[in-house]
């Protein structure tokens, strides 16, 4: 742990910055939340259909990392104290 803290020592973040990265998650996990009703339920449409199904698990899949990266940029963004 202390060789952890030496080479990347852990970064204090102030009250506002606490905050608008707990807003950036909330944000981001309804933004996925919705994105996985709209496609699940296009899924469970496309029951018969193996290579539509296949396609639009694909699509949730790389909708969901997309989203998870932005959310991890701006994140980052403000820990770096970088404004949007």
């Amino acid at each position: 742990m202390e060789r952890l803290e030496a080479k990347a020592p852990s970064q204090k973040l102030t009250d506002s910055q606490r905050a608008e990265i707990a807003e950036i998650e909330s944000l981001y996990q309804s933004k996925i939340a919705e994105r996985r009703l709209l496609l699940e339920g296009e899924i469970a449409q496309s029951a018969g259909n193996l290579g539509e199904t296949e396609a639009l698990r694909k699509q949730l899949s790389s909708e969901v990392r997309r989203l998870e990266g932005e959310a991890e940029e701006r994140k980052d963004r403000i820990r770096g104290g970088i404004r949007e």
